[in-house]
């Protein structure tokens, strides 16, 4: 299709990148080389280097490391270490563990440089341990308040810190952009990065281009505008921003591609929603085109015809954005899913090849949105080179590769119910998928599932919780009188090949929810399954090798190596949102695992949750103030505590709250009794009988179980 740029107006000519001499590389490798194995004998960071672009852009040549967020620029998370094969990897063994301290969910990717493991954990925490024995060096917790769970739509979550020279970057769930010495975690300097009256948070980990720290945010689904921006890695000064949707037709715009998108959007849009678009997660870069590339979220409210009457394909929603980051102007675009109506965010992960296709040789951009659709692109100018779902699809029939446009069906729910596949969860999610460049496959987590969407009536905006346009009250209803048919296996790990478009092989796998994906040159592929951790055959999909975890894994793995060891280390602890939650039986408690051939560490013990209902205090009720009391918990409780207030075992299970949580029911709901733990005050948007009707709606579903059906948690933490 011809390619989805900027008029020339707009459009800059890519940059080409300079790097370092040669020789002055070579001496640099060398001396990295060497810092790897005095680790070995001196212990980890002895002689640590600066962390500076010659050593991102060059990561192959240093496989012992694992210096940014998906390894390379390219985020092919894929390592040229092999000493664990297919041949050895029955030997493979834990060799350390650490315990975070946390029992929220873990999405993290950790860093590894000259023998020093970085990573954050939930609330935004960050740690360092020694890489080859798993001892803590120090942590750093920047102290969020504990009440700011209540923005984010799932979990306390974060995915992960960047590097530079010497200096750790974190984003925090509360909106700051932290920078710290990577020698002691002493903190260098902050700046809030968000509005703190607005529902924004952070959750997705910096990315480093050219000594420029790039963070977005999270929030759309709440009703925020969405942006990303660029700091000055050694004073946090801001450099430019990027917003990715106009803030309304009668105020100025703030750069000239708002122009562009301006046109795209209805003049009576929602503009007091922010119209969201946030960038909350995947970022690649291409030091020889200088593009950056920035996936973008999802509208707010998710109905269009809510957020923008009469259409238009609001950009830059669910879009893939180029741009330079010397000055944060765009060169190129692809919207994935133009005026997009599912919560279909283009956040998902990029990776960056070069594919030979059609005889001639491409560099690409690849990506497994949320739609449906695996999307190969041309990165030099935005050309979509090919586009087929990748799981099944039910919203669209195709992607015209002449427009570049998915064919609707229909199934738009802008006046009336639609069930749609996949649904808002996505066939993919946040889960990184990874790329082997040996034999050019793509393994994606993937998630089989279908939503019915019921639109809201007279929507409202409404603080501090969903603003979505849907009827979630209404959609529960209809999936309790028409229950969907059991999906068999709905979390698989698919092996897809991007240059004949169609899967290779999968695996299916039997927890809800999926975890990221490593591919080594050792023939092998790593990822978390509930409460295991196993290895498959990268050509087959044949399970190699598996470890018994206890705790259940969604973060993706990485792997590294200390003088002639390698090291598959993978973070352990379930989170994310509630919606597909059920009960797990053991405590969450968080922790980091690494594995080496010829490892006999003990596995960590995991507290069991007990089964013991608690004496419930008297149900006086009426089927009224049940019904009530479910529409409101819908609205502000489901994203953490589930459906039908099953707990999915990162926070606790409202049902077997014990007689003293529900005598200070209304201190706790209504007055903050608990904010430092998570659970903010909602006095601004409950009264005290829509409270005290949801406490009727959860004792009602307690005394709907036996006393062994479920984890006990006997108060709410």
């Amino acid at each position: 299709m011809p390619a989805r740029q900027l008029p020339m107006k707009f459009k800059e000519s890519p940059i080409t990148f300079c790097s370092y001499s040669l020789c002055r590389f070579k001496s640099a490798l060398a001396f990295s080389v060497l810092v790897s194995s005095a680790s070995m004998f001196f212990g980890a960071g002895a002689f640590a280097l600066p962390v500076t672009v010659t050593r991102i852009v060059n990561a192959d040549l240093e496989p012992q490391n694992w210096l940014t967020h998906g390894r390379t620029y390219s985020e092919q998370r894929f390592s040229p270490l092999d000493q664990i094969n297919a041949e050895n990897i029955e030997s493979l063994g834990l060799a350390w563990s650490f315990k975070t301290g946390t029992t929220r969910g873990l999405e993290a990717t950790p860093l590894v440089v000259d023998g020093i493991m970085y990573f954050s954990g939930s609330w935004s925490k960050a740690y360092a341990i020694d890489a080859q024995t798993g001892q803590e060096l120090w942590k750093f917790d920047p102290k969020v308040p504990g009440a700011t769970a209540r923005k984010a739509c799932c979990d306390v979550v974060n995915r992960g810190l960047a590097i530079w020279q010497d200096r750790l970057f974190l984003g925090t769930l509360d909106g700051r952009l932290i920078a710290l010495d990577r020698r002691d975690g002493s903190l260098v300097w902050e700046t809030m990065t968000v509005d703190t009256t607005k529902n924004y948070t952070i959750t997705g980990a910096p990315r480093i281009v050219k000594g420029k720290v790039i963070i977005g945010n999270a929030g759309a689904d709440l009703g925020v505008r969405g942006y990303f921006t660029a700091y000055e890695a050694d004073t946090g000064k801001e450099l430019w921003r990027f917003y990715t949707v106009p803030a309304n037709r009668n105020e100025s715009i703030e750069h000239p591609e708002l122009a562009l998108a301006l046109k795209t959007w209805s003049e009576d849009s929602l503009w007091e929603t922010g119209l969201g678009g946030t960038v909350w997660d995947s970022m690649a870069y291409d030091p020889e085109l200088n593009l950056l590339y920035v996936g973008v979220g999802n509208g707010s409210p998710w109905n269009r015809e809510v957020r923008s009457p009469g259409g238009g394909d609001n950009l830059f929603l669910s879009s893939i954005l180029a741009v330079n980051p010397d000055t944060g102007r765009l060169v190129w675009y692809y919207q994935t899913t133009p005026a997009e109506n599912w919560d279909y965010t283009a956040t998902q992960h990029i990776i960056l090849a070069d594919l030979v296709i059609e005889k001639q040789r491409r560099k690409v951009l690849m990506q497994a949105p949320k739609n449906g659709f695996f999307y190969v692109i041309d990165r030099v100018n935005g050309e979509l080179l090919s586009a087929s779902n990748y799981v099944p699809v039910t919203w669209a029939s195709h992607v015209d590769l002449k427009t570049g446009r998915p064919v609707e069906t229909g199934a738009d729910w802008i006046d009336s119910p639609a069930t749609v596949r996949p649904g808002p969860y996505g066939g993919h999610n946040w889960q990184p998928m990874s790329y082997n460049p040996i034999n050019k496959l793509v393994y994606i987590p993937i998630t089989l599932n279908e939503w019915t969407y019921v639109p809201e009536k007279a929507f409202q905006m409404k603080s501090a919780t969903w603003n979505t346009g849907e009827d979630i009250f209404g959609a529960v209803k209809i999936l309790e009188k028409n229950p969907p048919k059991k999906i068999e296996a709905p979390t698989r790990l698919l092996a897809w090949d991007p240059v004949r478009n169609l899967a290779a092989w999968e695996v299916k796998l039997p927890f809800f929810k999926a975890a990221g994906t490593l591919s080594t040159a050792g023939g092998l592929i790593f990822q978390g399954n509930g409460g295991q951790f196993s290895a498959y055959s990268s050509s087959t999909g044949g399970k190699l090798w598996n470890s018994n975890v206890g705790v259940g894994i969604i973060a993706p793995p990485i792997t590294y190596s200390i003088g002639d060891e390698q090291y598959v280390t993978v973070m352990a602890g379930l989170g994310g949102n509630s919606f597909a939650s059920q009960p797990v039986p053991i405590v969450n408690e968080g922790r980091v695992l690494s594995y080496k051939i010829g490892g006999r560490a003990k596995m960590p013990a995991f507290a069991k949750k007990s089964y013991i209902q608690p004496d419930l205090p008297p149900l006086e009720s009426t089927k009224e103030q049940v019904e009530k009391g479910k529409k409101k918990y819908l609205i502000y409780c489901l994203a953490c505590h589930g459906i039908n207030a099953v707990g999915g075992g990162m926070i606790p299970d409202l049902r077997y709250s014990d007689r003293q949580t529900h005598e200070n029911w209304m201190a706790i709901v209504l007055g903050g009794l608990l904010s430092g733990k998570g659970m903010a005050d909602f006095s601004d948007v409950l009264e005290f009988e829509e409270a005290a009707n949801i406490q009727t709606y959860v004792l009602n579903e307690a005394r709907k179980i036996g006393s062994s059906t479920s984890p006990s948690s006997t108060k709410v933490e």
